[in-house]
């Protein structure tokens, strides 16, 4: 009924679903063998192996599908480091990047190579400086996503990738999240894409490598899954032929959420670059709220949304995107909007969201406040132990009774509460003084400034 996180997936296609079923008698043999019914399944994967370095902008014979998206990543990292060891072992992503990325990299680190992150700003874009600035001499590959799974910011590829070239460094770019909507900018030089992202069935990844990029595949390559992959190309092209209508009809419905919200909502921080972002995202992140509890409720009403807040993840690590952005986290709500989506579905979802967001705000208000005691002329607000937003929502009934200029000393060991602090502190107006060791956890120094 509200199903509003296309940026996991979405669901099948019905032209993939036409596809799949059609070649599920055809495409069933091992396509490398020579007889009539090896032959007839070759001809479909070749057939599918063109549309997609159509849809790409590459040649077929640089097209490899893979069992999954991360697959694709895994096998694409470590291609081309493996490609390039004797220039070194140093490789380059973004802060931001998706897990798979990252895991990626941390696979690398423990066989002995070096990773440098690049940072992002707050609307969660890297700079194309910022790269030109980690790459070194022996830096085998760098990587960027082409947007932001969680916030929607898209990336200047373009001008990393003219970054990169300069620097003799092929980049990956991850487009798990914008292949759907056309074809990635720029002098890349290797791709990855996951079919679920666009309607294709899942299991099925995209990995390009182009001519003239080092490249020595690490996993042996495995009979593919010839149905799912023609039914997964056959799905981008047809969401790719109606991409510009519906790209235009869902920022309009994304601008109404970013819109609406604050104003329907108080103290919310809607988060992502404002223009520079992919139709169908829309995160925006409230004060005093348990990220899991908003999404709980949001189900009951019909509504299916996705969140960073570290409550929601079995870590209680806030998102590393959020976290790197420099943004609030708890009661983090993203909005990924799938091709088809109603207007009057997004009207009810504006029209049920301020009572979601009171309901659990009134129900974490009501523990009695933190023990607060003056002590040196600093007020001391005791939340060890308890999960954010509490000491973030102590925090802010205490402050009305600091006078202008008073600090207050936020006592917390909950790793969420060093970016929530600081990212209430910008939204309320206060200062952010800092932190410092303290027994049992951290302490947090907020002064208030009015």
């Amino acid at each position: 009924m509200g199903y509003f996180d296309a940026a996991s997936g979405v669901p099948l296609h019905p032209v993939a679903r036409q596809a799949l079923m059609a070649s599920l008698d055809e495409g069933w043999a091992d396509p490398g063998r020579l007889y009539r019914e090896g032959r007839r399944a070759r001809m479909l994967l070749d057939a599918a192996r063109e549309a997609a370095a159509e849809a790409v902008g590459c040649r077929a014979d640089e097209v490899v599908f893979t069992a999954s998206g991360t697959a694709a990543v895994h096998s694409g990292v470590a291609g081309a480091l493996a490609g390039r060891r004797r220039v070194g072992g140093h490789l380059v992503v973004s802060a931001v990047e998706h897990s798979s990325v990252l895991h990626a990299g941390e696979v690398h680190q423990a066989g002995g190579g070096s990773v440098t992150e690049v940072a992002v700003n707050r609307e969660g874009a890297v700079l194309p400086s910022g790269y030109a600035e980690a790459l070194r001499p022996d830096t085998a590959l760098a990587c960027l996503q082409s947007a932001n799974h969680e916030v929607g910011t898209v990336q200047p590829v373009a001008e990393v990738a003219e970054v990169c070239r300069a620097a003799g460094v092929p980049l990956l770019v991850d487009a798990a999240q914008s292949l759907g909507w056309g074809p990635v900018e720029g002098d890349w030089s290797l791709l990855t894409a996951s079919a679920h992202k666009w309607g294709g069935p899942s299991g099925v990844g995209l990995l390009v490598v182009r001519k003239g990029v080092r490249f020595a595949p690490q996993v042996p390559p495995g009979v593919e899954n010839i149905p799912a992959i023609v039914a997964a190309v056959a799905s981008l092209r047809a969401v790719r032929a109606e991409a510009a209508q519906e790209a235009a009809r869902l920022r309009e419905l994304t601008e109404r959420i970013r819109t609406r919200v604050p104003q329907l909502v108080p103290d919310v921080e809607v988060v992502g670059d404002p223009e520079r972002r992919l139709p169908g995202i829309v995160t925006f992140s409230c004060l005093y709220v348990d990220g899991e509890t908003v999404l709980h409720e949001l189900d009951r009403a019909g509504f299916s949304v996705s969140s960073g807040s570290s409550c929601t993840s079995s870590t209680l690590m806030p998102s590393h995107v959020l976290k790197a952005m420099g943004v609030l986290s708890e009661g983090n709500v993203r909005v990924s909007l799938p091709p088809g989506t109603k207007e009057e579905d997004v009207e009810r979802f504006l029209a049920v969201l301020p009572e979601v967001v009171s309901t659990v705000r009134e129900k974490l208000g009501a523990p009695a406040p933190a023990a607060a005691v003056d002590e040196e002329d600093v007020l001391v607000v005791d939340a060890l132990g308890k999960r954010c937003p509490i000491p973030v929502i102590e925090l802010a009934k205490v402050i009305v009774n600091v006078p202008v200029g008073g600090l207050i000393r936020v006592l917390s060991d909950d790793e969420a509460a060093r970016l929530d602090i600081p990212a209430w502190c910008e939204m309320r107006e206060q200062e952010y003084v800092g932190e410092e060791p303290a027994d049992g956890g951290t302490a947090y120094l907020v002064r208030r400034t009015r």
